[in-house]
């Protein structure tokens, strides 16, 4: 996975920043753009690997050896070698490739842990800590391809279930071109223009309770 930093340069965190500042100016809604590397380190995919490589490589040397009709050399010829040469090749596909990674991991492992990982960066940005309670977090998950848009109670009173979807969908895009920066800026800017829309609205006395910093974690 690539470095953090060049995904998300200075000039990216400060337009993220004022795309929150900006979204905020028409509502009372706190926008929190939180970015994570990686939810978990998913020890289990390198061994995982490796044993599907080894199955693969004993299975088909075996295969060639009683089916194709090769029968020269040993039991360490056709079973062993094959199954070692494969599990340690799928254990280093298992450890290095993200695409390899994400598939061994399955769909629903992934979205677990990112809705997780959400949950643990709502209460550690206290996401809840604001006068009518209305917090939003915006947490993107990069390795996962996951985002996670969760608001607080005030939020979800006044912003229909479903409503962010397109948001969430824009963003993975987003994240699976490589420009996840300018992918969240603009999913800020669209959470602004729903909170106004369900009207999520500013009071005279509105201060900005929660910073508008890109937060990134390497998890």
């Amino acid at each position: 996975m690539a470095d953090l930093t060049s995904l998300f340069t200075e000039a990216h965190r400060r337009a993220i920043s004022r795309a929150a500042a900006s979204a905020e100016g028409s509502t009372s809604g706190e926008i929190v753009p939180y970015v994570v590397g990686v939810c978990d380190d998913y020890r289990e995919v390198g061994w995982k690997a490796a044993v599907i490589g080894g199955l693969i490589g004993g299975g088909g040397g075996l295969s060639m050896h009683y089916l194709g009709g090769f029968w020269g050399g040993s039991l360490w010829l056709w079973f062993v070698l094959p199954s070692v040469v494969l599990a340690v090749i799928g254990f280093l596909a298992g450890r290095s490739s993200d695409w390899f990674r994400r598939l061994l991991i399955g769909a629903g492992v992934l979205d677990l842990r990112a809705r997780q990982r959400a949950e643990a960066a709502f209460l550690e940005e206290e996401v809840f800590a604001t006068r009518d309670r209305t917090g939003i977090l915006i947490f993107v998950a990069l390795f996962e391809h996951r985002v996670v848009v969760m608001g607080d109670a005030g939020i979800n009173q006044a912003v229909p279930d479903g409503s962010w979807e397109h948001v969430v969908a824009d963003l993975v895009a987003g994240i699976r071109a490589r420009r996840p920066g300018e992918a969240l800026e603009a999913a800020i800017a669209e959470c602004g223009r729903l909170l106004t829309e369900h009207k999520v609205e500013i009071r005279p006395d509105d201060t900005d309770e929660l910073p508008n910093e890109l937060r990134i974690r390497d998890r």
